[in-house]
């Protein structure tokens, strides 16, 4: 009778290492108007949002920083303002609206508008620990649905727009994001902040044309560059406005 093969230690341990390794998709969402695919995709303790056909993440749990910038400075000068009211366009892992609620007050209510209502459901469940499930903060409230379309029903007045809502301002993941960078978009923006209301925009890069509109639409602006990760990993731009200058005239010092 032969003997059986021995299976060397190592041997196991790259398996279990391989076995790990692997991304497990968990869930799919379709995108509104034909705007593609989300995959959901766990590997290990680590989570990634990508877009079906596209090449790399969307989202990925280990580089939030960025998102978390976006929130820090629209947020900047709300740390002591009672009862401040802040809109986060575009819910993603969590991360900008966990960080806008740590820099809030108690009395702070911040609307998270999400176009795809199975993201809303994926950070309600485990992907939800990533950010420390701010959707469970009782100053949340939801709004499942276009930010557009919130802001042009909405007669709501907030004191910061954080808006995380495409890849650029050459809407990449849904077309429909083009008209909030447009010209138009941002005036209908800039009615919907209060007199010293701050936008701060989400960008995967620089685009000094769109810092130029922004400027033609009323705005003091400026764009940070700011990592992914703490000091290392991709760099990615914030586009800051706002209707008066005293926090972008600290930030350009």
């Amino acid at each position: 009778m032969p003997s059986r093969a021995k299976v060397r230690p190592q041997t196991v341990r790259q398996y279990k290492r391989d076995i790990m390794n692997r991304w497990a998709v968990l869930d799919t969402a379709d995108i509104p108007n034909d705007g593609g695919e989300l995959k959901l995709s766990k590997r290990g303790q680590e989570f990634s949002i990508r877009l079906s056909g596209i090449r790399g993440d969307l989202m990925n749990s280990r580089e939030h920083g960025s998102e978390e910038a976006l929130a820090e400075l629209g947020c900047a000068r709300l740390n002591v303002l009672e009862h401040a009211r802040v809109l986060v366009g575009g819910l993603g892992m969590g991360f900008t609206l966990a960080t806008a609620l740590k820099s809030l007050t108690p009395s702070a209510q911040v609307t998270v508008a999400e176009l795809i209502p199975a993201v809303v459901e994926w950070n309600r469940g485990p992907l939800g620990e990533c950010a420390g499930q701010p959707l469970q903060d009782e100053r949340t409230r939801v709004h499942i649905g276009d930010v557009a379309q919130l802001l042009a029903d909405s007669e709501q007045v907030f004191d910061a727009i954080l808006l995380d809502v495409d890849n650029s301002p050459e809407g990449l993941t849904h077309s429909g994001n083009d008209w909030l960078y447009s010209t138009d978009g941002l005036c209908a923006l800039y009615k919907s902040l209060s007199p010293e209301g701050t936008l701060a925009i989400w960008s995967a890069g620089p685009n000094p044309l769109f810092l130029v509109r922004l400027k033609k639409s009323g705005f003091h602006a400026l764009a940070r560059t700011v990592r992914a990760r703490p000091g290392k990993g991709s760099r990615h731009t914030i586009f800051l406005a706002q209707k008066g200058t005293a926090i972008l005239r600290a930030l350009a010092n």
